[in-house]
């Protein structure tokens, strides 16, 4: 088998830094880097997810020197996210393709909803100087979106709807358009300007298991498409023709690839979880000739995100991974050579004080928004909110909403009642299928302070919600009548799937209250939950207003000690699949596992310096001297004399999140593992982690003091 991408070997890197891959290991990170999610770890690597948050179907394209990611926003507006990016890693956003997608009164929450319909996998092209996202909106048909600049504006026009398609600008002038679910694909001819199907074209197909979410290309003369299989735990797979008409040969471009994401909650993952894998992505060239895939897995109830991954060309297909470990992934990888340098900084930061006259661009209405009901100027540096009638919070126009960062985060929000009425209710959100959300209720009386759960408000995806579900629940109240002025707070931690609201009438000591929220993921709205500020009456007519200031989201783990690398430190290395501690056994030369509370794990044998190589890697060296290094036999012990590590004794130290961390040899991109529960040897074979953690390549450090 050939394959005709070659990575260099470590020395070649080394010469390339220049020498400054060690300064860049121990890069201070600018602040806001440090506070939120950001893909770039500073010493020229880079740790997936790209965003700790939802971001759906990802399509990636290249124009020049510039980078460009389109991605799905369903019954959000605006509609059709666009990020641009340098370096592949380091995104920010370019814009949307419309402000409002009204397509209806459904679009509006007038007299129903689109909850999982709205804006599908979108496809983005480049052709004759012209930016197209063409994408299927449900029910309603295929969005062409056009527009000079990446930045708008955009005009569009509508055509039959394709699922799931992406279209092909080809060498001799034709446009292709490939879609579907089931083979045989249906490959159609768009007019040149994508107004209309050449309805006479001849007819071309597609005719192999492939899957959904179509990627359509032409590479060095060849046609290909990446599709992937439907589901969570589901592999991606690519087809390869010499002609548009066939014979197309098929590969599984991935194979149960979970990068360390569980099916089930991570902290109720057993053993044999099987992961929710990489699936559906589109992929790019650099200009250096590097071939990277943009692919998105599931992560339960924050959504689906988006991972960069390498791909490697064998035999004419382009397959996730590196030579030695093809369809597999690292976690942490070298940067994508683009010929650009780019500081860290997070895509993200989702923070909104209100004070500059315009929303953060963050921001989505949940559906089309009524523009005369809320503003930013009536009260200077608040956000106020009219309130529209509504059943529920289900049902609330003028909704708007983020996406909630993974694997935790603090949200909190200061609101002022002074302006409510009766019948109105306002408060935060958790807007998801079941909804919740934390908020003061104004009736006749006075005013209350009430959690609220719904219950499951689908019955399956494309099917009707039942909109008054929620008088079935009744709302926890606070004994504690509010102030006018008071501080609202959901805590959302992903590991768990647990959120806790609170409140507080300082800013600065908060009470829970109702019981602990079940976060999941559903088909309903087809998303991750969704922070929301809202406002809504319940008599049946508009009632008043409230101020929403100060939003803020802290993200405790954005950089926790997953994203560490203990570099001049020396440390102790425990299995997480069973406990066992690393430790050099002299004797025999190798590197074993041994019981935690044998002398051996307590002693100077299992006790090994970091040394940093750059580039985000290390060499183990043990006390008595030798290094370990990756042989096909394993993990064995050698001594360098003086001479610098080399490829077999260079690791890349690849973190995943909750505090496990990976070491992978540079010899075949495989990592070292124990067996479970039985001491011995150590190997350096694995070819990725067990979603649970379970399956002996992941481990456990700790500083000696």
């Amino acid at each position: 088998m050939s394959t005709e991408r070659i990575f260099l070997g470590f020395a070649t890197l080394v010469a390339l830094a220049s020498g400054c891959a060690a300064a860049e290991s121990q890069t201070t990170l600018p602040p806001l880097a440090r506070q939120h999610w950001t893909a770039d770890n500073g010493n020229g690597t880079y740790s997936n997810p790209l965003f700790y948050g939802e971001f759906e179907d990802p399509d990636v394209i290249r124009v020049g020197a510039d980078y460009y990611l389109a991605g799905t926003t369903m019954h959000m507006n605006p509609a059709v996210e666009i990020l641009h990016s340098k370096d592949l890693v380091n995104w920010e956003l370019a814009g949307y393709c419309a402000n409002r997608l009204d397509l209806g009164p459904a679009y509006r929450l007038e007299g129903g909803n689109i909850y999982g319909q709205g804006i599908w996998a979108p496809c983005i092209r480049h052709h004759n100087g012209m930016f197209y996202i063409l994408c299927n909106v449900n029910r309603a048909g295929l969005q062409v979106f056009r527009s000079k600049s990446i930045n708008g504006p955009w005009e569009r026009n509508q055509l039959p709807g394709r699922h799931d398609m992406s279209v092909l600008f080809d060498d001799d002038g034709k446009v292709y358009i490939i879609s579907g679910n089931h083979s045989p694909y249906p490959i159609e001819e768009l007019s040149p300007d994508l107004r209309s199907f050449v309805t006479n074209a001849p007819r071309h197909e597609l005719v192999g298991q492939m899957g959904e979410g179509h990627h359509l290309y032409k590479i060095n003369g060849k046609y290909v498409d990446i599709s992937a299989i439907p589901g969570g735990p589901v592999d991606q797979m690519v087809a390869v023709a010499d002609s548009i008409d066939g014979p197309w040969k098929v590969e599984r471009m991935v194979q149960s690839e979970s990068l360390g994401v569980t099916q089930a909650t991570p902290d109720r993952a057993q053993p044999d979880d099987r992961g929710l894998w990489l699936h559906q992505g589109g992929m790019v060239s650099t200009p250096s000739g590097e071939w990277w895939s943009i692919i998105m897995s599931d992560h339960g109830s924050a959504g689906r995100m988006v991972n960069l991954v390498p791909i490697t060309w064998t035999d004419g297909f382009p397959l996730i991974g590196l030579p030695g470990n093809l369809r597999k992934a690292p976690n942490t990888w070298l940067k994508p050579n683009t010929g650009f340098k780019q500081a860290p900084k997070p895509t993200y930061v989702w923070d909104d004080n209100f004070d500059d006259g315009k929303l953060n661009p963050h921001w989505q209405w949940n559906h089309v928004p009524d523009d005369s009901k809320w503003s930013l100027t009536e009260k200077s540096g608040m956000l106020r909110l009219h309130s529209l009638p509504a059943e529920n919070f289900w049902n609330a126009r003028n909704s708007i909403c983020q996406r909630s960062p993974g694997p935790e985060s603090i949200i909190t929000v200061e609101l002022d009642t002074t302006g409510m009425t009766p019948g109105d209710t306002a408060g935060l959100g958790l807007l998801s299928s079941p909804y919740a959300w934390i908020g003061v209720v104004k009736n006749k009386v006075g005013t209350a302070l009430q959690m609220f759960e719904s219950p499951r408000m689908g019955r399956g995806f494309g099917r009707p919600m039942d909109a008054a579900s929620d008088v079935t629940n009744a709302p926890t109240i606070s004994p504690v009548t509010p102030p006018a002025h008071l501080w609202l707070r959901v805590h959302c931690n992903f590991d768990s799937d647990q959120a806790v609201f609170s409140w507080s009438a300082d800013g600065k000591s908060f009470t829970p209250l109702g019981k602990p929220f079940t976060m999941t993921f559903q088909l309903t709205t087809f998303q991750g939950v969704r922070p929301a500020l809202f406002d809504f009456n319940t008599t049946g007519r508009p009632g008043g207003y409230a101020d929403f200031d100060n939003y803020v989201c802290v993200e405790p783990r954005a950089r926790g000690i997953e994203r560490e690398i203990p570099l001049g430190k020396t440390i102790t290395l425990t299995s997480g699949a069973d406990g066992s501690c690393l430790v050099a056994d002299a004797p025999s030369a190798r590197l074993v596992n041994v019981v935690s509370n044998s002398i051996a794990a307590k002693g100077p044998s299992a006790r090994f310096h970091v040394i940093d190589l750059g580039l985000g890697r290390v060499a183990l060296k043990t006390s008595g001297g030798e290094y370990v290094s990756a042989t096909p036999a394993g993990a064995v012990l050698k001594q360098l004399d003086g001479k610098a590590p080399g490829d077999a004794e260079t690791f890349q130290w690849i973190n995943l999140m909750r505090g496990d961390t990976m070491f992978m040899a540079l010899t075949n991109h495989r990592y070292l593992a124990t067996k479970p529960n039985v001491c011995g040897p150590v190997l350096a074979d694995a070819t990725g982690p067990m979603p649970a953690r379970k399956g002996g390549a992941c481990f456990k450090w700790q500083m000696v003091e």
